[in-house]
């Protein structure tokens, strides 16, 4: 089935960017425009205050002197050219309710459209007593007002009147809100390009990275991703390039251990078999008998090192090896284990010797420890040359109970000391399947430890660290911590 087109990252990023793109520009229309009116209106009625107090004064004297109708005509003119406005002059009449605006005295443009307005400011003058602001409308058009009360003797007789329409503010607000919505389309456009534009250069990256990935899974890892920038796709190149690198060498040493795995497995079958077969002839004699079956033993000895390599190797990938961790002397279960090997070194013409300083107890399974000390021991007299000494110290550390195995032999190959705790890696042609010291730092690190290693030419020492332990009053014994 053909996946719908928007279920595409591309697709996301260019929507997602118009969505908050247009939101933006929704927030500015909604926000900008009805506070521009009203911060224009606002800023006219304030216009019109100001100019009603200035010629408050003037229309009370004109009201003192008892002017004529043309005199009063001229005076409004006179202040409408002055202030730019529409000045209407409304007089005062009597009602049952209290004095009222009454018949229009005098405008300063058509009187005819003037006794057209409601004039609610001059109501609240009137009833108030000070200068009122406010939108009215005149002959059908909004205006903003300024009506200011004309007195005598604290005796209205007026109420001057000054407006301006506020049709000039509807024109500056419309053509703010044609620019936003003009700009805000031009943005929005310009949004969606880019978007489109930048979510393509991640998608193709994207797409790059899965061909690599689709080209490791069918087991190719020859074609690196090129690292074209130092963002979070390039770290996440960088990785995937990495990771490839390991998987490859992986590869290679699964291929290795398949191979080195095989040929440990035949050899001895082979051998077994062929001693069956020896066996099962008559004219054999006691000696050579005795001297078959011993080769039978150490040919099983080696399968059953191989298996249990392996078994401890899945147990560890499937998280299903189980530690007791207690406190364990680290320098009686080296001495215990260096003593299983006393007839391994007597014929390898080698020595083991085990030292300590102090105490060296460690928290630690005392099994799994034995077992890494055991690794340890085991390749320093496998791969070594006959003749090697052996030493096995147990010591406190700082902040560890360390056990360093050493030995005086050829030392590692500088290229292969950091690979020798890589599963299924061997340094040289001597027999062993490669996982005694990836099993042994992996063993070493469940108890909260580690395993290093320090080789130069003619020496060679590998440090097992594990937890240090409050001493216990009696030092675990070495036999049930041997395996």
């Amino acid at each position: 089935m053909k996946r719908p087109q928007l279920d595409t990252l591309r697709n996301r990023l260019v929507l997602l960017i118009f969505a908050i793109t247009a939101a933006a520009i929704g927030f500015v229309y909604l926000y900008i425009v009805p506070q521009l009116e009203s911060s224009l209106t606002t800023e006219k009625l304030s216009r019109l205050e100001r100019l009603g107090s200035e010629q408050s004064p003037a229309f009370a004297r004109s009201l003192a002197r008892g002017d004529s109708e043309r005199q009063l005509n001229a005076l409004v003119r006179m202040i409408g050219q002055n202030t730019e406005s529409r000045v209407t002059l409304i007089g005062i009449r009597e009602s049952a309710g209290g004095p009222r605006p009454g018949l229009v005295i005098a405008d300063s443009q058509d009187q005819t459209t003037a006794i057209q307005g409601d004039y609610r400011a001059a109501h609240i003058a009137l009833e108030e007593g000070r200068i009122s602001t406010g939108v009215d409308t005149i002959a059908g058009d909004r205006v903003g007002t300024s009506a200011v009360p004309v007195s005598v003797a604290g005796d209205v007789r007026w109420v001057a009147v000054l407006s301006d329409p506020l049709a000039e503010v509807q024109d500056n607000v419309d053509l703010i809100r044609r620019q936003i919505l003009i700009g805000g389309a031009i943005a929005l456009v310009g949004a969606v390009l880019v978007a489109f534009w930048a979510s393509s250069a991640v998608s193709r990256r994207l797409r790059r990275l899965r061909r690599a990935a689709e080209q490791v899974a069918d087991g190719n890892f020859s074609h690196p991703i090129p690292i074209d920038s130092s963002d979070e796709l390039g770290q996440l190149a960088r990785t995937f390039n990495d990771m490839q690198h390991r998987l490859e060498r992986l590869d290679s040493a699964r291929k290795d251990f398949i191979a080195n795995a095989s040929h440990e497995l035949r050899t001895p079958i082979f051998s077994l078999g062929g001693f069956v077969e020896l066996l099962e002839e008559d004219e054999l004699n006691t000696a050579d008998r005795r001297q078959f079956i011993g080769e039978m033993r150490a040919q099983i000895d080696r399968l059953q090192k191989l298996t249990a390599d392996l078994l401890d190797l899945s147990k560890l990938d499937a998280d299903a090896m189980e530690l007791n961790v207690q406190p364990v002397d680290l320098k009686e279960l080296s001495r215990s284990v260096a003593g299983e090997f006393r007839q391994t070194a007597k014929g390898h013409g080698s020595s083991v010797e085990v030292r300590g300083r102090g105490q060296a107890v460690a928290r630690a399974d005392a099994d799994r420890a034995s077992q890494i000390i055991r690794i340890l021991i085991d390749n320093a007299i496998m791969h070594t040359p006959e003749g090697t000494k052996v030493t096995v110290t147990a010591v406190r550390g700082g902040d560890a109970a360390e056990v360093v195995v050493g030995d005086d032999g050829r030392g590692i190959e500088p290229r292969s000391v950091e690979r020798v705790f890589e599963r299924f890696f061997t340094g040289d042609v001597a027999a062993g399947s490669g996982l005694g010291l990836a099993i042994g730092q992996e063993l070493a690190t469940r108890m909260g430890g580690d395993l290093d290693v320090v080789s130069q030419r003619g020496f060679t020492a590998f440090t097992l660290k594990l937890p240090l332990a409050e001493p216990a009053a009696e030092r675990p014994r070495a036999a049930g911590a041997a395996a």
